[in-house]
């Protein structure tokens, strides 16, 4: 047993004994599927604190010769499968978290320290093993593996933390990547190698020759999608467990979508529940000024994107032409992509479309925008409460004039004269509205799809709102519209009051507003 070769299981056994723990051990199950074969090669790629760590812990404990986990794993669901007991503790694992290495010296440095950490463990264990060279880190378990016949499994936590502290040194990462091509590829003694980080294997050249590693990240992680974060069954369960409001803990924490499956932020939910509150959890001071700095950057008319983003919409992009490093960015979709990575956007790949997921990374970009200098966006996000109250008082001129505003001070960033961009410029008005509301854009109600359509969320005594908007014809024709088409009768989730709001604007920059109270029976 030691810190790198063969660890102990405590890491592990400290997830099982906190307050929340989700059982992600069928994981295992994947993994011991692909043990010896060319699908060895795993590469983990995940926002932070969205579990990875837990995953190679647990990993480490269940293939690790250094201890005994059979009663540690004895209630999760791995034990219930055919192949628990072939694989248990059955394999030399060495164990690395390479953020523990990152500050020792230049890369080359940090490479031979942790080699000759290593061989002095393998050395301490394997002591009857005549090794030609103890010096050479590949060739010494190379002997040991030929001897023992016993074969390695690799777990390598935070492998990319080499390209987040050395962005822009090529030279310092090629070296990394080297080391790791040569521990890795193509040696009989590879088990199984496993590797964590935020960002998938960089595209580099020659040095994508650790390309033998199959890619699972936030943008395809098929077939282990579900192990990214908590699935919504897991929350529901934690929900109630806990006494806690679903509702809540969907819109604060939810949204990531991977491949299909609905998944949650694993931080802020136990955050959340330990804590007996929601809020921005999962965001901190360090990943601000990430932010800040990835969403200045105007390629192709980012900030619009961005924009748009934040108004609840989504934007088709292209992921391929990322190089998966955090300073080569040639388009818009390359920052795009990064930010998917880095957890502040979810990727469909079905549709190829990217959206803010939840109201936590919601308020993390207005809480960025507020302190950038985009000012016509941040006083747009300021009025919003007052707007809400305009609208709820039946204030038909007011709403008109803060909408006109809001209208007039985005024109930099949105086209005027557009449908579509007065609806996203609407839905950053009311902002602040989705504290109370759950809001639709096209929303499919009766003969059409109402522009905006807010839905009052569950103990909120207050009216539902249907907003059309009209160009160049009037407020009225607005709210005739609503009525003609039967958007109230399609409400289903909402019964009592409903405000009718028709808005027009016209060419010379004028904006009208009507507002009419309908009782639905």
């Amino acid at each position: 047993m030691g810190i790198l070769l063969n660890p102990k299981n405590t890491e592990f056994r400290e997830s099982l004994n906190s307050r929340i723990y989700i059982d992600k051990t069928m994981l295992i199950d994947y993994t011991n599927s692909v043990l010896r074969t060319a699908q060895k090669y795993i590469c983990v790629s995940r926002p932070r604190r969205f579990g990875k760590s837990m995953a190679a812990n647990m990993l480490t404990a269940y293939y690790s010769k250094g201890c005994n986990s059979e009663e540690l794993f004895g209630s999760c669901k791995i034990s219930k499968t055919d192949s628990f007991e072939k694989h248990l503790n059955k394999y030399n694992v060495i164990h690395i978290n390479m953020a523990e290495f990152v500050n020792r010296g230049n890369v080359s440095e940090m490479i031979n320290y942790l080699s000759c950490r290593l061989i002095h463990e393998l050395k301490r264990e394997n002591s009857d093993v005549d090794c030609f060279d103890w010096s050479d880190l590949v060739n010494v378990l190379a002997e040991i593996f030929d001897a023992k016949g016993v074969p390695f499994v690799f777990i390598i936590d935070e492998w990319d933390c080499i390209f987040r502290k050395n962005k822009a040194d090529s030279a310092s990462q090629t070296i990394y990547l080297d080391f790791l091509r040569t521990l890795l590829k193509d040696q009989s003694y590879v088990a199984l190698a496993y590797m964590t980080g935020i960002l998938p294997i960089k595209k580099y050249g020659e040095h994508s020759a650790i390309n033998v590693f199959y890619e699972y990240s936030m943008t395809n992680a098929k077939p282990i999608s579900e192990f990214t974060g908590f699935t919504e069954n897991e929350v529901q369960e934690i929900c109630k467990e806990y006494g806690k409001d679903y509702d809540e803990m969907k819109r604060w924490y939810d949204g990531y979508c991977i491949d299909g499956i609905s998944i949650y932020n694993p931080k802020s939910v136990v955050e959340s529940v330990l804590r007996d509150s929601y809020s921005n959890y999962w965001t901190s001071t360090e990943t601000y000024e990430a932010l800040k700095v990835y969403i200045q950057m105007n390629f192709d008319g980012l900030h619009d994107t961005v924009v748009r983003l934040l108004a609840g919409e989504k934007q088709v992009i292209d992921t391929t032409t990322f190089t998966n490093d955090m300073v080569t960015f040639n388009t818009k979709d390359d920052v795009l992509t990064l930010l998917v990575h880095l957890g502040y956007l979810t990727y469909n790949f079905e549709t190829k479309e990217v959206s803010i997921p939840n109201y936590e990374i919601s308020e993390q970009f207005a809480s960025t925008i507020k302190v950038m200098g985009w000012s016509e966006v941040a006083n747009s996000l300021k009025i919003s409460d007052e707007l809400l109250k305009a609208t709820l008082n039946g204030n038909e001129e007011k709403v008109a004039e803060l909408i006109g505003q809001v209208h007039q001070d985005n024109t930099s960033i949105l086209k005027y004269n557009d449908e579509n961009s007065l609806a996203c410029v609407l839905s950053l008005a009311y902002y602040t509205a989705q504290n109370k509301y759950i809001i639709y854009r096209e929303l499919a109600t009766g003969k059409g799809f109402a522009d905006l359509v807010f839905i009052p969320r569950k103990n909120i005594d207050l009216p539902a709102i249907i907003v059309e908007l009209k160009h160049n014809q009037t407020s009225g024709a607005a709210i005739e519209q609503i009525k003609k088409k039967n958007y109230t009768d399609k409400i289903a989730q909402y019964t009592g009051e409903i405000l009718l709001v028709g808005i027009n604007y016209d060419d010379d920059k004028t904006h009208s507003c009507v507002i009419e109270k309908f009782v639905k029976e």
